[in-house]
C-alpha cells in the first residue's frame, strides 16, 4: 500500500528531429513505467486518494488496453480489488494471456468476460450498482476526475513555453477517449492550438465524448483527420512504416495510436503553428502484443 499523497517530477520536453521538420516531445512516457503517458496524468487524482477511501475498483474495456494495465498497478498499490470486464476473449488469448493482458493479471486484476451482445448492458448495471467503497473508471480513463492531472500537464507545457519565450504554438496528442485532448484544450490560452486525431472512432464518436465529458465547453480542441477511419489496433502497413520511421529517428512511440497521429501532423505541417509539441502518451508496454499481430498478418 502506498503513501496517500504521490507527486511526479515535471517531464522532460526532447528536440527530436524527424522527415525534415524540428518536432518537440514530452517525454511523458518517461514518468513512471506503471502510469506512462496520459495514463499518469489521467489518474492522478486517484494516486492522490487514501487507500481507505475504497475497497474495489472497477473498469472495462479492451484486453490489451494500456489504461487496464495502469490500473492494475494502481489498484496493486493501493490494496484495492480490481475487477476488469472484457468481451469475450478469443480462446488461444484466454487460454495463454500476453501482453498488458498477462501483466495485468499477475498484479491480480480479477478478469470477467461477457459476451458481446451483452457487454455495454452488463456494464451499465455494474455502474449503477456500485456502493460507496467501489470506485468506476470508464473505458479509458474517460472520467472527469483526468481534470486536475491535465491542468497539471497543461502548467507544465505553460512553463515550457515561457522558458523558451514562445507566443503561440501547437500541441499534439492523439485521441482514444479525447479526454488529455479536450482538458488541455480548456486549460490552455487560445493562442495555443491543440489539435488531435481520433483512432479509436471517428470525428463523429470524438465530438460525441467529448459532449459527454463537458457539454458546456465552447473551445474545443482540432480534429485532423485527412486519413480515413481505420479498424482500432488493426495492423496497417502504413503505421508500421511510420512507427519504424520515428523509432529510427530516436524516440520509441506506440503503435496503435501514435502512427496515425504523425501521419496527420506531417499531411498538415504548413498550415499548424510552428513549434510543434508532441505530447508522448506512452503505452508502449502494448508495442508487444501489436507486434505480435504484425507478425501473425505477414507484415513484420
Amino acid at each position: 500500500m502506498i503513501a496517500t499523497k504521490i507527486t511526479f517530477p515535471p517531464s522532460e520536453v526532447e528536440p527530436f528531429f524527424w522527415k525534415g521538420h524540428q518536432w518537440f516531445v514530452k517525454r511523458d512516457d518517461l514518468i513512471d513505467p506503471r502510469f506512462s503517458g496520459n495514463k499518469l496524468r489521467k489518474l492522478y487524482t486517484l494516486l492522490q486518494t487514501d487507500p481507505h477511501r475504497y475497497t474495489t475498483l472497477i473498469s472495462y474495456g479492451g484486453a490489451q488496453s494500456n489504461a487496464m494495465l495502469s490500473l492494475a498497478y494502481l489498484a496493486h498499490l493501493k490494496g484495492w480489488h480490481f475487477i476488469y470486464y472484457v468481451k469475450t476473449l478469443p480462446k488461444w488469448l484466454g487460454d495463454n494471456p500476453t501482453g498488458n493482458l498477462q501483466l495485468a493479471l499477475k498484479l491480480g486484476m480479477e478478469l470477467v468476460q461477457v459476451p458481446h451482445r451483452d457487454f455495454y448492458d452488463k456494464v451499465d448495471t455494474i455502474r449503477n450498482m456500485c456502493t460507496e467503497d467501489v470506485i468506476f473508471i470508464s473505458q479509458g480513463g474517460a472520467d472527469k476526475s483526468a481534470k486536475e492531472g491535465i491542468r497539471i500537464l497543461a502548467e507544465e507545457i505553460l512553463a515550457w513555453q515561457r522558458s523558451n519565450s514562445l507566443t503561440s504554438f501547437t500541441v499534439a496528442t492523439p485521441s482514444g477517449t479525447g479526454t488529455t485532448a479536450l482538458y488541455l484544450r480548456d486549460y490552455l490560452p487560445k493562442e495555443i492550438d491543440v489539435v488531435t486525431t481520433p483512432v479509436v472512432g471517428d470525428r463523429e464518436t470524438l465530438l460525441s465524448q467529448w459532449q459527454q465529458l463537458e457539454p458546456d465547453q465552447a473551445l474545443q480542441p482540432k480534429i485532423l483527420d485527412h486519413y480515413p477511419k481505420h479498424p482500432f489496433a488493426q495492423p496497417k502497413q502504413e503505421y508500421l512504416q511510420i512507427w519504424q520511421s520515428l523509432k529510427a529517428a530516436g524516440i520509441l512511440f506506440d503503435l496503435i495510436y501514435a502512427p496515425k497521429m504523425w501521419l496527420e501532423l506531417l499531411t498538415a505541417y504548413h498550415k499548424l503553428k510552428t513549434p510543434i509539441l508532441y505530447i508522448h502518451s506512452g503505452g508502449v508496454t502494448g508495442n508487444l502484443s501489436q507486434i505480435e499481430k504484425y507478425r501473425y498478418k505477414g507484415l513484420l
